[in-house]
């Protein structure tokens, strides 16, 4: 049986594709130049007053590269740059609140990098008043912070608490010392249990973590024991990323010998052996390659259909609003998105001057947010309601049944069409990255993603 369903995954070309991720319609290396600091201004102060929006703050420096990571990220050695850098993002912070109309509110606030834990517990206090000052909290909302556990102590732990944070993200990728030690990311169990325990012990009521398969001498043996290692910790929810290895774009990762990687099958051996783990454990299975209790968010989201996908990956934030703030982040409008400059000289000379640091986006025409929707759909509930798509989008019957035809008559009995819509059976969900991309309109030669599995 699996030897039949690996060679269907072959025939339809699984191990060999490289497909976007997702985590926006277009994906970012269709942005272009029509977005302008002028233009993101303009949607900033269409935000319908009263509304709430979310925020993400990125923090682009580490004490030190991980080999494996592609993020848009700098060493430092001293904290002397983390600390300007974070004046700067006070001044932006400032621009943005003589930007926003009145009463609007945060539904989510994330905290990411690089290491956003590098930052002096002062700091941290000055930064999240800032944000509160100019966008309060609205009920129910989330405050979340990527912490990396070699970064951290009780001071950063008490300022973030006692600023609000209330759902912690700990990076573990793997616990096997083989393994850390090749992709130069050496953080042992007990530390990671360690902090695990002191973000509890703050009242924070939600913990999550990341772990990756696909990495160099990972065996199904070794994802195991890692998983079972994190399950110890109890985390509210799981991302199980695979890992991106993309020598030819993140110079970092030349340090990965090529050859110590799995292939595209052992990839996908890796990540059911960990699929098992979680849901025996009692979790549900989130999107693609998310894993939640039962009570979190996130499964509730993905129950109740209101599951949604952003830059952070899966969501249960409604928002119409994502701002960015910082070097290099993205921000999503009604009317597109929008993505500052880069380099953090580059930004800080920009805000310094009073300007916002937009220098690429995108402008949603034509088919964009129809696409952008049904794509959405698969990422999250592997199905498109026919219903919902022609009762909230200007599209013919005609056009969206050749649509669906379209996808039908390309991955044949892998995925199922029926009158309410086109949906991927289970046995079938390794390829929905590719059948969302048969929704794509755009050409995929003008970028190298990462491995569809």
């Amino acid at each position: 049986m699996r030897m039949e369903r690996e060679s269907q995954l072959t025939r339809l070309g699984l191990f060999d594709a490289r497909v976007p991720r997702y985590t926006s319609y277009p994906t970012a290396p269709h942005f272009g130049g029509g977005v302008t600091p002028a233009l993101f201004g303009e949607w900033v102060r269409s935000i319908p007053a009263g509304s709430a929006i979310s925020l993400y703050l990125h923090v682009p420096f580490c004490r030190r590269l991980c080999w494996f990571c592609a993020c848009r990220t700098q060493g430092t050695s001293s904290l002397t740059p983390v600390v300007a850098y974070a004046e700067t993002l006070l001044q932006e912070i400032a621009l943005l609140r003589q930007n926003l109309p009145a009463g609007v509110t945060l539904s989510r606030l994330h905290w990411g990098g690089g290491t956003p834990t590098l930052l002096p517990a002062d700091q941290m206090r000055r930064l999240a008043s800032a944000i509160f000052e100019a966008v309060p909290l609205g009920e129910g909302a989330e405050f979340s912070v990527e912490i990396d556990p070699n970064e951290i102590d009780d001071d950063r732990l008490d300022a973030l608490s006692e600023m609000g944070m209330n759902r912690a993200s700990i990076g573990v990728q793997d616990f096997d010392p083989q393994i850390q030690a090749t992709i130069g990311r050496e953080q042992g169990y007990d530390l990671t249990r360690r902090v695990s325990e002191m973000i509890r012990d703050r009242g924070v009521r939600s913990l999550n973590a990341d772990i990756l398969y696909g990495l160099p001498h990972q065996t199904t043996e070794k994802i195991a024991d890692s998983v079972q290692k994190l399950l110890s910790f109890s985390p509210d929810r799981v991302a199980l990323y695979g890992y991106a290895h993309v020598p030819w774009m993140s110079r970092r990762q030349q340090m990965i010998p090529s050859e110590a990687m799995p292939t595209p099958e052992e990839r996908l051996r890796l990540f059911e052996a960990a699929t098992r783990l979680f849901e025996w454990d009692g979790y549900r299975s989130v999107g693609i390659d998310h894993f939640a209790r039962p009570d979190d968010g996130l499964a509730i989201a993905q129950a109740t259909g209101k599951l949604r996908r952003n830059f952070q990956g899966y969501t249960d934030d409604t928002a119409e609003v994502l701002i960015g703030l910082g070097a290099s982040s993205i921000s999503k409008f009604p009317q597109g998105y929008a993505q500052n400059i880069s380099g953090t000289s580059d930004y800080t000379k920009a805000i310094r001057a009073g300007e916002f640091t937009t220098h690429r986006g995108h402008v949603f025409a034509g088919e964009d947010k129809l696409r952008a929707r049904v794509i959405e759909a698969l990422m999250c509930d592997f199905a498109v309601s026919r219903t919902e798509i022609l009762s909230n989008f200007a599209v013919s019957e005609a056009r969206f049944d050749a649509l669906l035809g379209d996808v039908k008559a390309t991955f044949g009995d892998m995925v199922e069409l029926s009158s309410a819509g086109l949906s991927i059976p289970l046995h079938a969900r390794p390829l929905t990255r590719m059948v969302a991309r048969a929704f794509d309109a755009y050409d995929q030669t003008r970028a190298q993603h990462s491995a569809a599995i």
